[in-house]
């Protein structure tokens, strides 16, 4: 069997072995392979960047978000919040529940939290930034025009994309219907919930602020 590990170079370590365990027990097959899928667009397009594992971020912290940021599409979720915060919240636990220290901690947490944040996580720390433009680069292949010829078929031979969508949208609507408190107005959440059923009512925005001070001038 081949060891992918070794085959990409990713971090062999205790920790990012048992995250992806985790990952592969809690998540459907699709949504685990996008998850490794993520780290490898991801670092990858670091690269064409100029930024080096090891040397500008941190190789296993960048595996960890990856591998973790959609745990709470699973049973794990439903907590009340956003899919991504529960999500940065499942893999803080299991980070702390491994020893890892707060600021390693947050740093995945914050990758996490901000992986749907276009326009915003592109300009953080790098560990953040390509956790973000690895998962877009995955989902509808935003940037991959810049990865090396041949990559992104290893990557797909390796990690098949067994649903054409990665089963995401269905995931991340599912999510939303189980628990609306968390796909507030003009979350990812909200909005893949809205593409799934046309006919849902949405909140207007323009007439909740309109209302908001009755009376006031």
């Amino acid at each position: 069997m081949t060891d992918h590990y070794r085959e990409f170079t990713i971090p062999d370590t205790e920790l990012t072995r048992q995250a992806h365990a985790l990952a592969e027990r809690l998540l459907a097959p699709a949504i685990a392979h996008h998850s490794v899928r993520s780290y490898l667009f991801g670092r990858e397009l670091g690269a064409t960047r100029g930024l080096r594992p090891g040397h500008d971020y941190d190789d296993e912290l960048l595996f960890l978000a990856c591998v973790l940021h959609d745990a709470s599409l699973s049973d794990a979720g439903g907590r009340g919040d956003r899919f991504e915060v529960e999500g940065a919240d499942l893999a803080a636990e299991f980070l702390r529940e491994h020893g890892v220290g707060e600021e390693r901690v947050q740093t995945v947490w914050e990758a996490i939290a901000l992986h749907t944040a276009v326009g915003i996580s592109h300009r953080l720390r790098p560990e953040i930034a390509l956790t973000h433009l690895g998962a877009g680069a995955d989902v509808v292949a935003r940037g991959t025009a810049a990865l090396p010829a041949g990559y992104a078929d290893r990557v797909h031979a390796a990690f098949p994309r067994i649903e054409p969508d990665g089963g995401l949208p269905a995931a991340i609507a599912d999510h939303a219907r189980r628990d609306p408190a968390g796909a507030p107005l003009f979350s990812f959440g909200h909005e893949m919930l809205r593409q799934a059923e046309p006919g849902r009512p949405v909140a207007d925005f323009a007439l909740a602020a309109r209302s908001a001070w009755p009376g006031v001038g």
